[in-house]
């Protein structure tokens, strides 16, 4: 394993007190005098502020050098279609330091270095009223945008884990190195619920329930921002996309979604909800039309909703280009100044990315089409997230907490923890795994020794940062396997006939063959990247010839363990009836290859869940588990009417049996709660750990409700042959739903509890709970 030293976090921030402080006159104003509440110094320092230098509060432009980096590489045309990567026509870099100067700018992206963010504040701190800047970055699961960061594994991954602990801790570590690099916001987590695995950012995801996505998006926002995100170790997380994204018509990022308010409510609001609740300070508004309304546009989701019933006191930020895009691609307004009155009408208060948003802004106002007051409405929560993460009273990054904050052993160890837990085992036919009293072990697959375990939202990092799969095997077979590694490259769009035809060959000699495949979510690999933002396919299975390649091996006649890497769910029905073992890996990081060897040679037990379905083919879609009971009553004529793999499903080295399943009571009013237990015992010789999965069903109801939902989740760690209680309290807003009139509550009736191992009925024990 690869540690670096690490300094003790709590004086390595210490060190932040020791910079430079702004320079301020003897006589402080009252927003200078840190002795005040945030909110007292907000009130005095926007009574000073003109209508330009609020209008560049609300203004957020990309980093310097990542308009350099972009411009070096793409052609105009590329620049002006990117999703990725931005430029100003006109402005150079001095243009907009001296903006920076002038208060006309109030937050960048896309800064991953120290040096550039101490110098972006340093000129901000020569502005009239010496407003820092904030720093925004798509730490999406570690700071991975900055070379040498913690790759902890992905969303998706994370919510394979159901663990939260282990979420919260990430986050928490993310949340530190970020700071260490000048970053205080992060454009995480993305609680859209995905019921379309095409889509490219399934990956960046918590899956396809909403119970589960709320939990995983409320620990990334207890560890990100814990309680108000005051001081130099924490940051400002944002709920995204708000809302939709994964449900969009066709499966492509920005499609429209077409779907009743009773579907918005009751599967795709929770989530922010929740996550609002656990005091998320931003919002991104979502890419989407929402029912023919653009979400940038929409004063129903982004001031009726967010503000009107869900109290929100933060701030809304535009995702990329999607001001602009009300007049050029939705055609909702004729001209960008009537796109920038529209969006900041409807709710929105910070413009991701550009220079055309602070001018109309001001025109607006003097117009009379927009208050100043709606101005100050927008700017008040910006300047104050500012002084509660300290800019004001220190903007400055000491840069030499870099090395020793980030990639740290603490960190690392987290990563690496939760790799073993986000692995899923998918098939494991006459036990073939773990692996024992093999000798001879054949590898390939592209995907076998490189980087595409780090996930999308992840530039290039340090070789010795990243454990591949090879790489992992190699650690822990030890002296006397002899692994055979046949490299095919590093593409999954790219296989040969004669690496095809070599790996057949080569197999025959093997006790045991591990071929790893899947896809390619590297964001600095544009050509052979397979999924991620804006990454969406019309098909599920294997890319190119990956499929031939497992085929040929599997013909040698040897055993054949598939290791998938992927962003979304893999649909080959093939693999589910031939192969041996599949291990679905998901993008497990830094440590994502020693984490799946120590489960391939059984020194980690797996146990991690699968978040999502996977359907048996793309026209099996929408493949939810949680569907409406009509959705199956008839039959594909042409293919069987299943999925391949069911959320909550995992196998595991041990076995376990639920018996004993008990209510204290089997009636409850409506404001009353019960317990149900269950009785989970390892039933081998084998310590293992177990995700309990608690399911409920509204027996009859005024309209059709999923035939199960989850409401419950615990992982227990059982001993061989031990037997734990596991309980959950059910209460009537577990139960509750949006009924005919649209009010939410809970109806008199019965209700079927099931509890076990995963969503199958097959692996569920169930009982009745009845409410008066």
């Amino acid at each position: 394993m690869k540690y670096k030293n690490a300094l003790p976090l709590t004086a390595a921030l210490a060190s932040l007190s020791m910079l430079c402080m702004p320079v301020v006159a003897a006589d402080l104003l009252p927003y200078q005098d840190k002795n005040l509440s945030a909110e007292e110094r907000v009130d005095d320092l926007i009574s000073r502020m003109t209508l330009r230098e609020k209008a560049g509060q609300m203004s957020q432009f990309v980093g310097l050098e990542h308009i350099k980096e972009s411009e070096s590489k793409l052609t105009a045309e590329q620049l002006n279609s990117s999703d990725a990567h931005g430029f100003y026509p006109g402005l150079r870099p001095a243009d907009l330091l001296a903006m920076v100067e002038k208060s006309e700018i109030g937050s960048f992206l896309h800064v991953v270095n120290i040096e550039e963010a101490n110098e972006l504040q340093k000129h901000a701190m020569k502005s009239r009223l010496g407003i820092p800047l904030i720093i925004g970055i798509d730490a999406i699961h570690g700071n991975a945008l900055v070379r040498g960061a913690t790759v902890y594994p992905s969303p998706i991954s994370a919510a394979s884990s159901f663990n939260l602990d282990l979420v919260k801790k990430s986050s928490v570590e993310t949340a530190k190195e970020m700071r260490a690099n000048g970053s205080h916001w992060t454009f995480t987590p993305n609680v859209d619920v995905v019921r379309d695995p095409r889509w490219g950012r399934v990956g960046e995801t918590f899956g396809e329930d909403p119970f589960l996505v709320a939990k995983m998006g409320v620990a990334t926002v207890e560890g990100l921002q814990q309680t108000d995100f005051t001081g130099y170790d924490k940051v400002i997380a944002n709920a995204k996309h708000f809302v939709g994204g994964g449900d969009s018509i066709n499966g492509l990022n920005i499609a429209p979604l077409d779907v009743s308010e009773r579907t918005l409510r009751q599967d795709y609001f929770p989530p922010f909800k929740e996550v609002l609740d656990a005091g998320v300070f931003t919002v991104m508004a979502a890419h989407n039309e929402v029912n023919g309304v653009p979400s940038h546009g929409s004063k129903f989701l982004l001031t009726d909703v967010l503000r009107g019933e869900w109290d929100f006191p933060g701030f809304v930020v535009s995702d990329w280009l999607d001001v602009d895009r009300l007049k050029t691609l939705h055609k909702v307004v004729p001209t960008h100044k009537d796109a920038v009155h529209l969006t900041v009408d409807s709710g929105m208060d910070m413009n991701m990315h550009g220079p055309q948003f602070a001018g109309p802004i001001i025109e607006l106002v003097e117009e009379g089409r927009l208050t100043e007051a709606r101005i100050d409405a927008s700017v008040k929560p910006i300047l104050l997230a500012k002084f509660r993460l300290g800019l004001f009273d220190n903007p400055y990054v000491d840069e030499t907490l870099r090395d020793k904050v980030n990639f740290n052993s603490e960190h690392q160890q987290t990563a690496l923890a939760m790799a073993r837990e986000s692995i899923v085992l998918l098939k494991n036919d006459n036990n073939v795994l773990p692996l024992k009293n093999v000798k001879n072990i054949f590898v390939t697959g592209p995907n076998a020794d490189a980087h595409t375990t780090l996930g999308d939202w992840s530039l290039e990092q340090p070789e010795d940062n990243v454990t591949t799969i090879l790489e992992g095997l190699q650690q822990v077979s030890g002296n006397k396997i002899k692994l055979d590694y046949l490299d095919v490259g590093k593409q999954v769009k790219v296989l040969s006939d004669e690496q095809i035809t070599e790996a057949a060959k080569r197999a025959k000699s093997a006790d045991v063959s591990i071929v790893v495949v899947g896809e390619n979510p590297l964001r600095f690999d544009n050509e052979g990247k397979t999924s991620g933002e804006n990454v969406a396919r019309a098909e599920l299975d294997l890319y190119g010839r990956q499929l031939e390649l497992i085929k040929a091996v599997h013909a040698a006649g040897k055993p054949v363990i598939v290791v998938l890497i992927n962003g979304r769910p893999i649909s080959e029905p093939w693999l589910s009836e031939n192969v041996d073992a599949i291990v679905e890996a998901w993008e497990p990081g830094s440590f994502g290859g020693q984490a799946v060897a120590e489960i391939l040679y059984g020194k980690v037990n797996p146990s991690a869940k699968m978040p999502i379905s996977v359907p048996y083919s793309v026209g099996h879609i929408q493949s939810i588990y949680n569907h409406k009971p009509s959705t199956y009553f008839k039959r594909y004529v042409d293919s069987p009417t299943k999925n391949l793999y069911e959320f909550g499903f995992g196998l595991s080295y041990s076995t376990f049996t639920y018996s004993e399943l008990s209510l204290d009571k089997n009636s409850i009013n409506k404001d009353g709660s019960a317990t149900v237990t269950v009785k989970v015992t390892n039933t081998s010789d084998v310590a293992g750990d177990e995700v309990v999965q608690l399911y409920i069903n509204d027996n009859y109801s005024q309209v059709t409700r999923p035939v199960k939902e989850l409401k419950g989740f615990k992982r227990v760690s059982l001993g061989a042959n031990e037997s734990k209680k596991v309980s959950f309290t059910v209460t009537p807003d577990l139960l509750a739903y949006y009924n005919l009139a649209m009010q939410w509550g809970v109806e008199s009736g019965d209700f079927t509890l099931m509890v076990g191992s995963s969503s199958r009925d097959s692996d569920l024990k169930t009982i009745q709970l009845n409410v008066k």
